[in-house]
């Protein structure tokens, strides 16, 4: 076994999420091709300075870096306490330089783009799979994992409504989608009933009857971004991407830009509530619903097959 496999073997056994896990393991993994054939243990602050200067004429952000620092920091602390080396270099040097490094009009925004660019986006996909789960991330703002583990079950079609399933980062479970979104969907499930020959519970799955994984939405969503000109997977600038986070941003934006009002938005979001006020605020489902349906941007997709008693 390698050392990167017991690391990862031991931040499963952590409970690090394997998204959390790969993500980390890449970053140790190039560290470890920049030090070539020196042993990652015989490492000094040097070492780790000369990594952050590397990195910062390759054109990465600092946020990067500091992820990059972070995920090879974890490594050290468990070579620590598996008793393979005494030391931690990155903790020593990462406060010290990252700050001294940073561009004073350094800006990391991710991309948003406008509501006539998302129906393109839309528009530009041929499989109604891919229409309709571009559009929920359009109308709903939910992560990535969040789209992908829903189940057929979990739409209520009595008011238009998404109850996922429960993760570390959300505090409110239930989303909204408009009728744009409704006719969309509906149409996916009439597919999908014909694809879905071994009776799987998952919302998205493939012309084969597989649940759709992460890398069906990457794909699918860099392959309408690069033809429509928003989505460079070459460029090392966050605000020349687009990815599935980007419609998070999109969804909270366009929200606050047509007077919905912030706490709404945070409630959709399932944003944790920190402010004493927040928390003794009940928010009424319906209330949120019909504020909801009259805020959330028209797209001007889909026909008016359905209608719901507002």
């Amino acid at each position: 076994m390698t050392l990167l496999e017991a690391w990862a073997t031991d931040a499963k056994i952590r409970g690090m999420s394997p998204r959390t896990i790969r993500n980390y393991r890449y970053r140790i993994a190039n560290f470890m091709r920049f030090l070539d054939d020196k042993d990652i243990f015989a490492v000094n602050k040097i070492d780790i300075r000369d990594f952050i200067e590397e990195a910062r004429k390759k054109g990465h952000y600092t946020g990067s870096i500091a992820f990059s620092l972070a995920s090879i920091s974890n490594f050290y602390d468990w070579a620590i306490f598996e008793e393979l080396t005494d030391k931690n270099p990155v903790k020593e040097v990462r406060s010290r330089y990252l700050h001294s490094y940073k561009k004073d009009n350094e800006k990391r925004d991710r991309q948003l783009i406008s509501i006539k660019q998302a129906a393109n986006m839309i528009d530009y996909m041929v499989d109604i799979r891919d229409k309709a789960m571009m559009t929920v991330l359009f109308k709903t703002g939910v992560r990535r994992n969040e789209l992908l583990s829903m189940e057929v079950d979990d739409i209520n079609w009595n008011d238009w409504s998404i109850t996922l399933k429960p993760t570390a980062k959300r505090s409110n479970r239930v989303v909204f989608f408009d009728q744009e979104a409704a006719t969309i969907l509906s149409r996916w499930l009439a597919v999908r009933e014909e694809r879905n020959r071994d009776g799987i519970k998952a919302l998205w799955i493939s012309t084969i009857g597989r649940p759709a994984t992460e890398k069906t939405v990457i794909y699918m969503i860099s392959k309408a971004g690069i033809a429509l000109g928003i989505h460079n997977p070459k460029s090392p600038k966050l605000e020349e991407h687009f990815s599935a986070h980007c419609c998070r941003h999109w969804f909270t934006t366009h929200l606050r830009r047509s007077g919905m009002p912030r706490e709404f938005i945070q409630e959709l979001r399932g944003d944790v509530r920190k402010e004493a006020i927040d928390i003794y605020d009940h928010i009424d489902r319906e209330e949120l619903r019909r504020s909801y349906l009259s805020h959330i941007p028209k797209l001007g997709i889909g026909a008016h097959e359905f209608t719901l008693n507002c």
